[in-house]
């Protein structure tokens, strides 16, 4: 039932990767990255440089464990070089004995689930499955790199409505057998696509999408208690891809709409991993348990969450006083001045509304 969009189990592995191995497209996407120089030069060589070194580290592994303990490795290589500082609290507020699905705020394509996985691993918590839309796996040898490594698919392309209403169904039946049956973790994104303009709020559609799964006879308490939603709040000092974001946010004021360039997403991945981040705090936060009146309810019972832990630097408190014409700290507004630098008037002012944003959303919780 759910073989085409699960993660990868520990008997896939071995043949998985040897596939991985030989995918030209994977092999140079790394070289591009890596080599620039020699794969614009001779790219052919290139490729089989990165293939032979892919066989050579892929040698030991043999199950997810192995590989999941090896991306370990990699984050705390990256976050040592990315970030001024990672931190995590609210374990306390959850029964961490018990399978739960995190939904967290979204402004990073992959590193916010990262971060929520290392977060976990650090604390001896089983690691997540965490959802992928399809829209990022253009080739399929990206859907294979993302379900060896615990993620699972959610169809966003079907073809009709029909189609769509059944993946809907199909997800929602997996979400719930592998929490409350397989009493695994599992990560999803509170809205489809990042929030960039700093804007946190669960779309209802998803909360909905969850409770597909429900019969009429089960209260809402009682799904709820089954699936365990624990809200998840991400802070960002610093936003590596803040100048692209308000670049794409101006345009859209402007035009009305926003045409992805060929390769956009790979190279918000990529900026979004290795881009300077200041400070990165997530804090886990209070389940949302009891009776509500339908998903919209839900939804502002997570947003309200979200909302209140999130963690305000002086980026978000400089940028929201100094679209109030407000006083404000010299030495960050020149950080984010010089972060602006070669914006437009427009751009700047959604750069600094993207940082404003969740400062505003907290003094309209307080009302």
């Amino acid at each position: 039932m759910f073989d085409d969009i699960r993660p990868y189990r520990d008997d896939e592995v071995v043949a998985v990767i040897e596939k991985l191995i030989n995918e030209k497209g994977l092999q140079a996407s790394i070289a591009s990255l890596k080599m620039p120089r020699l794969y614009q030069a001779l790219p052919q060589l290139a490729c089989t440089i990165v293939k032979w070194s892919l066989k050579f580290r892929a040698q030991k592994f043999h199950n997810i464990e192995q590989i999941q303990i090896e991306v370990a490795k990699y984050l705390h290589h990256l976050i040592k070089k990315s970030t001024d500082g990672f931190s995590y609290s609210g374990m306390d507020n959850f029964d961490n004995t018990k399978p739960a699905l995190f939904i967290s705020n979204h402004r990073d394509i992959v590193l916010d689930v990262a971060l929520v996985n290392l977060a976990l691993y650090k604390s001896g918590i089983s690691t997540v499955e965490a959802a992928v839309g399809d829209n990022l796996l253009h080739q399929p040898w990206v859907a294979d790199l993302m379900r060896i490594n615990k993620s699972f698919i959610v169809k966003r392309n079907e073809e009709n409505k029909r189609a769509m209403l059944n993946a809907s169904k199909q997800l929602s039946a997996y979400i719930h057998d592998t929490v409350a049956n397989r009493a695994q973790n599992i990560w999803i994104a509170q809205r489809e696509g990042r929030a960039k303009d700093g804007i946190d709020k669960t779309n209802s559609a998803l909360v909905s999408m969850l409770l597909l799964n429900k019969d009429k006879q089960t209260p809402i308490a009682d799904y709820l208690a089954e699936i365990n939603i624990v809200p998840v709040s991400i802070s960002y000092e610093f936003d590596p891809c803040d100048n692209d974001k308000a670049i794409e946010l101006a345009e859209k004021e402007a035009t009305g709409c926003y045409q992805k360039q060929e390769g956009e997403d790979l190279k918000s991945i990529t900026q979004g991993l290795i881009g300077q981040k200041g400070r990165v705090h997530i804090e886990f936060c209070q389940p949302i348990q009891g009776d509500y009146a339908d998903s919209k309810a839900i939804a502002a019972a997570i947003d309200k969450e979200i909302i209140s832990n999130y963690k305000l630097y002086d980026s978000n408190l400089v940028a929201h006083a100094k679209l109030n014409q407000q006083q404000t700290d010299d030495t960050v507004l020149e950080q984010l001045n010089k972060r602006m630098e070669n914006l437009t008037a427009e751009q700047r002012h959604w750069l600094l509304t993207m940082y404003a944003n969740p400062v505003a959303a907290k003094q309209q919780l307080k009302l």
